[in-house]
């Protein structure tokens, strides 16, 4: 693996979490793989989980970590190729990428999308003038319309459920859209979409109110319906998740409560069990008793993002 940035850097995605999981039973199986290695991860945007769990990945593997907060630590970058630099922008990214890429063995990158401008945010141009001009490996901490590590993580999370081995028919995974109270990216719907009808084992259904829907190109292969109700039925995984409005883009049109998974809801399932990114929005996004009850696994999804990322790290180390 050169990079790391959509499920279409991955070759063979059960493999990968074969490899996540072998590190899960034993973290420090590779301590020796990055001894010497530098990677440095740079963050446009905040983070908690992301941030914390590839730091824990890099160590494991004997890797030095080092966290850049770009956004407030260092100078405004320039993305824009051509670009007339008499404005707030400081830097260009044609002259720090490679500088960054003297330092570090794999740059690992957190940008965040604008919502104002479609176009720019889907043309993926942060992330990609990283790629372009740092001469080593980039894996993408999230970007502008994506989140892979966050979905490999998920999808690790649904192979170690005992479930899959007991269950003879295919699984019904369900993501269902949930009410916020700001308009937030698509990128985790987009990038959950894609890995999971990749990888191809699952009954797939998305579910959102009218106007709600994603860019066709994630979503193409799963089945999709503005009826949450018939959506969960006999589901056996359910992706909670918020996001805004793709064709007029980056906008809330309605925070409609009646969107919020409850037990009531639940119950319409196959006792599924309930996964969300993190952080979430208590008794907006998610209620209470679903998060504090039996059926919520987003603590043990949320543990598993080092393993995620490990397995990531261990196949760029490998084909340096």
């Amino acid at each position: 693996m050169k990079q790391f940035i959509s499920v279409n850097d991955v070759p063979d995605i059960n493999a990968l979490v074969k490899k996540a999981l072998a590190y899960k039973a034993n973290p420090f199986a590779d301590k020796a793989l990055g001894a010497g290695k530098r990677i440095g991860l740079l963050f446009l945007n905040p983070s908690l989980r992301t941030r914390l769990s590839t730091q824990v990945a890099a160590s494991n593997l004997g890797m030095e970590a080092i966290v850049f907060n770009v956004d407030k630590e260092g100078w405004a970058l320039e993305f824009e190729e051509g670009a007339i630099m008499s404005g707030n922008t400081v830097e260009h990214i044609k002259d720090a990428a490679p500088i960054l890429g003297n330092y570090f063995d794999v740059l690992a990158i957190r940008t965040f999308p604008s919502l104002n401008n479609r176009d720019d945010d889907y043309s993926e141009m942060f992330i990609n003038q990283f790629i372009k001009y740092a001469g080593v490996p980039v894996v993408s901490l999230e970007s502008a319309t994506l989140h892979p590590l966050q979905s490999l993580t998920d999808i690790i999370t649904i192979q170690e459920d005992s479930r899959l081995k007991a269950q003879d028919s295919r699984l019904k995974i369900v993501l269902t859209w949930a009410p916020h109270i700001k308009p937030l990216p698509q990128c985790v719907a987009n990038s959950f979409a894609q890995w999971i009808n990749k990888w191809g084992e699952a009954d797939f259904v998305i579910t959102h109110p009218e106007d709600y829907e994603l860019d066709e190109q994630f979503t193409k292969g799963a089945t999709i319906t503005k009826n949450q109700d018939e959506a969960l039925k006999n589901a056996d995984y359910v992706y909670v998740k918020n996001w805004s409005t793709y064709t007029d883009y980056g906008k809330i049109y309605d925070n409609d409560p009646s969107w919020m998974l409850t037990n009531e809801k639940l119950a319409l399932t196959n006792n599924a069990k309930v996964m969300h990114c993190l952080p979430v929005r208590r008794n907006v996004e998610l209620s209470d008793e679903i998060l504090d009850g039996p059926n919520s696994i987003v603590t043990q999804e949320a543990g598993n993002r080092v393993w995620a990322a490990q397995a990531v790290l261990s196949e760029i180390l490998n084909a340096k």
